[in-house]
C-alpha cells in the first residue's frame, strides 16, 4: 500500500455548496453517458476496463497496448498498458500542431509585468526539434540521464520535452538549489549531460546559475557537455565542457523523428529529498503518467478547451511537471509559466496578473497566499478577476484562514476552491474536491473525493482496514494507479521500505521552554498523551529525546537528515553542514544521544 505521512479524521464539517456546472465527465466514448459516481466505482472495481478505453482514446499510439495492467503491490511491481508504445512529445505537441498550429501553447509571465512573451504550439514543436537534434549531436542516447538546472522559461519546457523525444531521461532541479545539491543529483542519476542557463531572474534580482553548475559538476566526472542558454545578455566564463544552446540549435533542423517509448521506459526522475540527505530519485514512466496528468488536469481544475490554466509553481517540482507542463500540453491547454514571486513588485502580482492574462483557473501554494492575506484587501480588488472559474492549493493543507481569503476575496466566493491532495509519488492529484456530481459540497480546507482509480483506506496501528465516522489512523492507497511512481532509482528496496510497509518509527527530538525544562519526563509523558489522542496510538514515538536546540539553517529550515542520521546511529558522514546557522550543535545533538542510548540501553 502507498503510505502518506499523516493520520485522516472524518468528522462533519460545514460546508459551502456549489452550483457545479461542469458537464460529466465524457472520459471516452466506452463511458459516456454515465454519472460520476458510475465512473468512480467502475475505476476501482474493473480498473483494467476504466482505464484501457481511456487510455486507447486519450493517447496517440505508436503501437496499442495488448493488456491494461499487471501488478503486485506487495512485490513493488506497476506496470500500465503493456506492449504499448508512444512517445510524449508527440501527445503533447504534434498531435496539436496537426489541428490548431497557432494555438497558443505557453504564455510566459516574464518577472517584470507586461512582458509576457506567447509561445505557440508550432513555436514549441520547433524549439523542441531543434533542441533535441543538439542533445543528439552531442551523444546524448535513449535512456541516458540528462539534468535541467533552469528557471522557469519555455526554453526549460522544450529542455523537458526534447529529453522525451529522443528518449532521454530527464531530472529537473529545482533553479534555487545549491551546488552540492545539484551535484548529488547528477551523481545519483548518472547524468551526462546538463542543460542550464547563464543566469536566472526572480524578484527584480539576477541571480548565477552557470556559476553553480561550474562547481557542481567539478565534482561530476560523468559529465560531458553542459548546454548553457542565455535568459540576460550577461556574459558568463564559458569552459571546454560548455555548449552555447542558442548558437548550436540555430543551425539544427526543426523537425526530429520521435522515439517510440515503450510505456513503461522511463520518462523523467525527480528528487523528492530537498536540498539535504542522500537523494532520492522517485522514476515516473511514460505512458501511465501521462494519462493520468492529463485526466487529473480536465477534471479536478475543471478545464475546458480554450481556457488559460495559471499554475504558479516552479518546473522543479512534480506540481510543476504534471500541471504546468505534461498535463496541460496534453491536453491543448494554454499554460502559464510564472517566473516571478507572490510580491514583485508588489503584493498585487498574480492578481494583475490573472486580469492581464484572463487567467480561468488559478493555481497555487497556501505559503503565498498565507503570505498574501496579510497585505490590504485592495491589492486583490483593485483587479479584474472575473475570468477565474477555480481556485486550486497545492503542496501542504490549507488553513481554514488562508481557504476563506482565498475563496471569498480572491474568488469573490463565487469560484470552486479545490484543495489537492497529492505528492511527488503519486505523479498526479488523489484526491481534492472535482470531480463531483453536479452541485456537490466543497467543504473549507478539506480535500474531500478520491479521484478516478484511487481508492482511500484508514489503517490501524496492527494494519487493519478502519471504517465508520469519527475514527482516525494511517492515510493509504490500497490499490496501484496509472500515474504513481514506479520505483526509486537504484534503489528499489528503498521504494519499498518507504512507501510499501506500514509504518516506520518516529523519533521525537524535543525543545523545552525554559519553564519546563526542570520536569522533562513529565512534558514527554503529556505528549505523549497528546499525540496518541489528537493523532492515533499508532502515530506515538518510541524515543523522546530532549535537546537544547535544533539543526536550522541560516534561513531558520531544520536539517531533519541530520537528526534522521543521529536516530538510526550513523553519524560517520553527516554530509554538508557549512549552510547550519550554528555548526556546534550538532556535536551537542550527538553527545545528547549517546548518553539518551546509555541510559536507556542501561534500563534494559
Amino acid at each position: 500500500m502507498v503510505m502518506q505521512y499523516a493520520s485522516c479524521s472524518v468528522a462533519n464539517f460545514f460546508a459551502y455548496s456549489y452550483p457545479i456546472g461542469a458537464a460529466q465527465p465524457v472520459l471516452s466514448s466506452h463511458l459516456a453517458g454515465k454519472t460520476y459516481s458510475d465512473l468512480y466505482e467502475l475505476s476501482v472495481k474493473d480498473p483494467e476496463t476504466f482505464w484501457g478505453s481511456i487510455a486507447k482514446e486519450r493517447l496517440a499510439w505508436t503501437k496499442p497496448f495488448d493488456q491494461v495492467t499487471d501488478c503486485d503491490l506487495s512485490s513493488g511491481k506497476i506496470n500500465w498498458f503493456l506492449g504499448g508504445q508512444l512517445n510524449v512529445s508527440v501527445n503533447c505537441l504534434d498531435v496539436h500542431v496537426a489541428k490548431d498550429p497557432d494555438r497558443v501553447a505557453l504564455i510566459w509571465e516574464k518577472d517584470e509585468p507586461g512582458t509576457e512573451e506567447r509561445i505557440t504550439y508550432r513555436e514549441l514543436l520547433e524549439m523542441t526539434c531543434r533542441l533535441a537534434n543538439t542533445l543528439k549531436s552531442y551523444g546524448v542516447q535513449r535512456g541516458e540521464r540528462v539534468a535541467i538546472y533552469m528557471p522557469v522559461s519555455p526554453m526549460a519546457v522544450a529542455a523537458m520535452m526534447a529529453c522525451a523525444r529522443i528518449g532521454a531521461v530527464h531530472t529537473v532541479v529545482f533553479a534555487g538549489f545549491s551546488s552540492e545539491a545539484l551535484a548529488g543529483r547528477i551523481q545519483d542519476a548518472q547524468c551526462k549531460f546538463v542543460i542550464t542557463c547563464n543566469q536566472g531572474v526572480r524578484g527584480g534580482r539576477i541571480f548565477d546559475l552557470k556559476s553553480t553548475v561550474d562547481k557542481a559538476v567539478k565534482s561530476c566526472p560523468s559529465i560531458r557537455h553542459v548546454f548553457v542558454a542565455k535568459r540576460t545578455n550577461n556574459s558568463v566564463p564559458m569552459g571546454k565542457l560548455d555548449i552555447s544552446l542558442e548558437e548550436v540549435m540555430a543551425g539544427q533542423s526543426s523537425v526530429c523523428a520521435p522515439e517510440p517509448m515503450d510505456s513503461e521506459e522511463m520518462l523523467f526522475m525527480l528528487y523528492t529529498s530537498g536540498s539535504t540527505g542522500k537523494p532520492k530519485g522517485i522514476v515516473h514512466t511514460q505512458a501511465g503518467y501521462l494519462l493520468y496528468a492529463s485526466l487529473t488536469h480536465q477534471y479536478v481544475f475543471d478545464y475546458t478547451p480554450g481556457d488559460v490554466f495559471g499554475c504558479v509553481a516552479d518546473i522543479g517540482w512534480i506540481t510543476g511537471h504534471s500541471y504546468v507542463v505534461y498535463g496541460p500540453l496534453c491536453n491543448g491547454a494554454t499554460s502559464v509559466l510564472f517566473e516571478s514571486t507572490p510580491v514583485y513588485p508588489n503584493p498585487g502580482r498574480y492578481w494583475e496578473t490573472v486580469q492581464r492574462l484572463r487567467i480561468n483557473q488559478f493555481y497555487g501554494a497556501p505559503t503565498a497566499i498565507r503570505l498574501l492575506l496579510k497585505y490590504e484587501e485592495n491589492w486583490v480588488k483593485k483587479y479584474d478577476r472575473s475570468s477565474l472559474k477555480t481556485l486550486a492549493s497545492v503542496g501542504e493543507p490549507i488553513n481554514h484562514e488562508a481557504w476563506e481569503w482565498f475563496h471569498n476575496v480572491v474568488g469573490d466566493g463565487r469560484c470552486p476552491l479545490v484543495d489537492t491532495w497529492w505528492q511527488t509519488e503519486t505523479g498526479g492529484v488523489c484526491i481534492a474536491p472535482l470531480p463531483a456530481e453536479p452541485g456537490a459540497e466543497i467543504r473549507p480546507a478539506m480535500a474531500m473525493r478520491p479521484f478516478f482509480g484511487i481508492q482511500p483506506a484508514l489503517l490501524g496501528e496492527k494494519g487493519q482496514i478502519i471504517t465508520g465516522n469519527d475514527v482516525s489512523g494511517a492515510l493509504c492507497i490500497s490499490q496501484p494507479w496509472p500515474g504513481m511512481a514506479r520505483t526509486i532509482f537504484g534503489d528499489h528496496q528503498r521504494f519499498m521500505d518507504a512507501y510499501f510497509k506500514p509504518y516506520q518509527v518516529p523519533f521525537a527530538f524535543v525543545v523545552l521552554k525554559e519553564s519546563a525544562s526542570e520536569n522533562q519526563q513529565a512534558v514527554v509523558e503529556e505528549l505523549r498523551h497528546l499525540v496518541a489522542t489528537k493523532i492515533a496510538k499508532y502515530a506515538v514515538p518510541d524515543n523522546f529525546l530532549v535537546v537544547k536546540r535544533l539543526p536550522k539553517t541560516r534561513s531558520g529550515k531544520i536539517m531533519r537528515r541530520i537528526l534522521r542520521k543521529v536516530a538510526m546511529q550513523d553519524t560517520s558522514n553527516l554530509g554538508d553542514v557549512s549552510t547550519l546557522d550554528d555548526p556546534s550543535v550538532v556535536s551537542e545533538i550527538i553527545e545528547a544521544h549517546k548518553h539518551y542510548r546509555s541510559h536507556k540501553e542501561g534500563r534494559l
